[in-house]
């Protein structure tokens, strides 16, 4: 069996399984019970500075 054969059964099976058996524990360690102040704290980051913004420069922007 050649290099190629093997290195591509190896990654149609075992590698395969690993990378599925790792996205699972990533979602479970993602979504568990404790992660939900960091999951929200993150969902708020775009929204952070929306009410600290100078009303000169409001002004400026809209002209």
């Amino acid at each position: 069996m050649d290099t190629y054969s093997f290195l591509r059964e190896l990654a149609d099976s075992w590698v395969l399984l690993a990378m599925m058996v790792f996205y699972i524990i990533a979602c479970l360690w993602a979504f568990r019970p404790g992660a939900r102040p960091a999951n929200e704290e993150a969902a708020g980051i775009p929204f952070r500075n929306d009410g600290e913004a100078d009303p000169k420069s409001q002004e400026v922007e809209a002209k």
